[in-house]
C-alpha cells in the first residue's frame, strides 16, 4: 500500500494496543549477535524495519525466525563477518547496529554508512569515535567503516553531546571487553535502560552509577535468554496527539506514563486530560485546547519524535505556540504540508537555548530553521499530501484526521516503517481511511 484517501472530521474513539518499541527492538536484534545461544524477543512490532533487520541478520548467516505473532528467535551459532549489503543498509539506521557485535564475536566488520530517516545529517561520527578507545582499528573506504580488533578492552569515554544509539553501540562493545568501562555523559532513555536489561539477562554486568554513568565490567561470554520489548512511547506520542487533536478519547494500552513524563506535562499544559492507570493512559480533551511552549531535549525531556505530531495538536489550539527543535537541525519540513492545509505556521531561529543544541555545528546550515511558530485555532482542509518520512508521515496523517474533506496521501510506505497495522488500528477507532485512489479522481 502506498496511496490512501483520509476523510476527516471524525472523533477518535476507543482502545488502541501500543506494540513493543521499535527503537529497542532493532538494538535487541542485534545484540542477539553477542552470543551462540538462542535469543527469543517478545513483543516486538511486525514493521517493515523490523523485516529489514530480520534479512540484514540473515545475511550474516544467523537464524531468525517468527515463533508466534511478535516473538523472534534469534540464533547466531552461525554468524558470519560478512559486508553488510549496501542497499539493506541504506534503508535503516539500526543497521550500523551490528558493527560492535560483529567485532566482538569475530574479531572484524565491515559496515555501510547507514541510511533512515530524511529529517537532516544523521552522522554515526559519535558511534565511530566510540570505538575507538577499545583498541578497534577503523578505516572508511567512502561507502564501508571497515574494522578490525584482536580483543576489545574496557576503556573510559566520555560523549560530548547526547548519543542516544552511540550510548547503546558502546555497551554493545563494551559487556564482553576485556576489563572495566565507564560511559560518562550516556543518554538517559528509556529504550537505553531496556538493552541494559535485556543485556544483564544475558549475563552482562552492567549498572548506571549515575543517572549519566554507566558502568560496565566486561564478562568472559553472554548466553541466551527471552527478553520483552518495552511498549513504544513513540507511538504512544503519536496516539496521545490524535485523540486530543481530533477531541477523541483513546485509551493507550500499555502505555508507561513513568516513561512519557514530559509529554503527559505539555498535554495536560494544553488542556487535555490524561489519567494513569497500571494498564495504560487514557487521553482526551478537557476543555479548549490552548497554546504552549515546547523545546525537545534528551529523555526525560520532551523527545524529538513526539514534536511533529504535537504541532498537529497546537494548530488547533487557541494562541501562540513555539516549538523548538534542538536535536535535529532540520526536522521542520513538513510544516509546508500543514500550512498548505489551512495551518498557520512560521519557521523561525529563537535564541540558542541554555542547554545548546545536540547537533554537531558542523552539520547545521543557514538555511534551516530551529522551530516553528503555530497560531491557532486554525481549521484545516482536506489537501493532495506526500510523505517525506517515518514521524512527518503519522503526522500529516493526523492532519488528514482533522481536516474539513477527504485528504488523499501517498508514501504511506514510509508509516509501515514504524508504526505495525497503523491505519487499520486508525479504522478501529473511528477512522475513515481507504487504501488507493479511485481511478475518476487520480485520471
Amino acid at each position: 500500500m502506498n496511496e490512501i484517501q483520509v476523510r476527516g472530521g471524525s472523533s477518535l474513539r476507543g482502545e488502541v494496543r501500543i506494540a513493543g518499541a521499535k527503537n529497542a527492538a532493532l538494538k535487541m536484534m542485534a545484540a542477539a549477535l553477542l552470543t551462540e545461544e538462542d535469543v527469543l524477543l517478545s513483543n516486538v512490532p511486525r514493521i517493515s524495519d523490523v523485516g529489514v533487520m530480520t534479512g540484514l541478520l540473515r545475511s550474516l548467516g544467523v537464524e531468525v525466525e517468527w515463533n508466534g505473532p511478535h516473538t523472534l528467535r534469534i540464533c547466531s551459532v552461525n554468524l558470519r563477518p560478512v559486508r553488510v549489503g549496501i542497499d539493506v543498509a541504506a534503508k535503516i539506521r539500526a543497521s550500523f547496529a551490528v558493527l560492535a557485535p560483529l567485532i566482538a564475536r569475530c574479531g572484524e566488520a565491515s559496515v555501510p554508512n547507514p541510511g533512515g530517516d530524511r529529517i537532516g545529517h544523521r552522522p554515526v561520527d559519535r558511534l565511530v569515535a566510540g570505538l575507538i578507545p577499545f583498541g578497534v582499528k577503523l578505516e572508511y573506504d567512502g561507502a564501508y567503516y571497515n574494522a578490525t580488533c584482536g580483543r576489545l578492552r574496557g576503556c573510559e569515554y566520555t560523549f560530548s553531546k547526547n548519543s542516544h544509539m552511540g550510548t547503546e553501540h558502546q555497551l554493545l562493545a563494551a559487556v564482553t571487553a576485556d576489563g572495566n568501562s565507564i560511559i560518562s555523559n550516556a543518554a538517559q532513555e528509556p529504550e537505553v535502560d531496556d538493552l541494559i536489561a535485556m543485556l544483564n539477562s544475558m549475563g552482562a554486568r552492567i549498572r548506571r552509577r549515575a543517572p549519566r554513568i554507566i558502568e560496565v565490567v566486561g564478562v568472559p561470554r553472554l548466553f541466551g535468554t527471552h527478553h520483552t520489548v518495552m511498549p513504544d512511547r513513540i507511538e504512544a506520542g503519536t496516539f496521545a496527539s490524535i485523540a486530543a487533536a481530533t477531541d477523541g478519547d483513546i485509551f493507550l494500552d500499555g502505555a508507561r506514563a513513568t516513561e512519557m513524563t514530559a509529554l503527559v506535562a505539555k498535554l495536560t499544559e494544553a488542556g487535555v486530560r490524561v489519567d494513569a492507570h497500571p494498564e495504560g493512559l487514557r487521553v482526551r480533551r478537557g476543555g479548549p485546547l490552548v497554546a504552549v511552549d515546547v523545546t525537545t531535549e534528551a529523555h526525560p525531556g520532551f523527545m524529538t519524535d513526539w514534536q511533529a505530531p504535537f504541532v498537529v495538536l497546537l494548530t488547533q489550539a487557541h494562541g501562540e505556540s513555539i516549538v523548538h527543535e534542538t536535536i535535529f537541525p532540520n526536522r521542520l519540513g513538513y510544516t509546508s504540508q500543514l500550512n498548505e492545509m489551512g495551518g498557520d505556521i512560521a519557521l523561525v531561529n529563537p535564541p540558542v537555548p541554555a542547554h545548546g543544541y545536540n547537533w554537531n555545528e558542523s552539520d547545521d546550515d543557514p538555511s534551516y530553521f530551529h522551530a516553528a511558530r503555530i497560531r491557532g485555532c486554525t481549521p484545516l482542509y482536506a489537501s493532495d499530501l506526500e510523505i517525506p518520512d517515518l514521524r512527518a508521515g503519522a503526522t500529516l496523517m493526523i492532519a488528514a484526521l482533522c481536516a474539513d474533506g477527504t485528504s488523499r496521501i501517498s508514501g504511506v510506505h514510509w508509516v509501515e516503517r514504524g508504526y505495525e497495522h497503523f491505519i487499520d488500528r486508525l479504522r478501529a477507532l473511528g477512522a475513515a481511511i481507504t487504501e488507493g485512489i479511485p481511478q475518476e479522481v487520480s485520471a
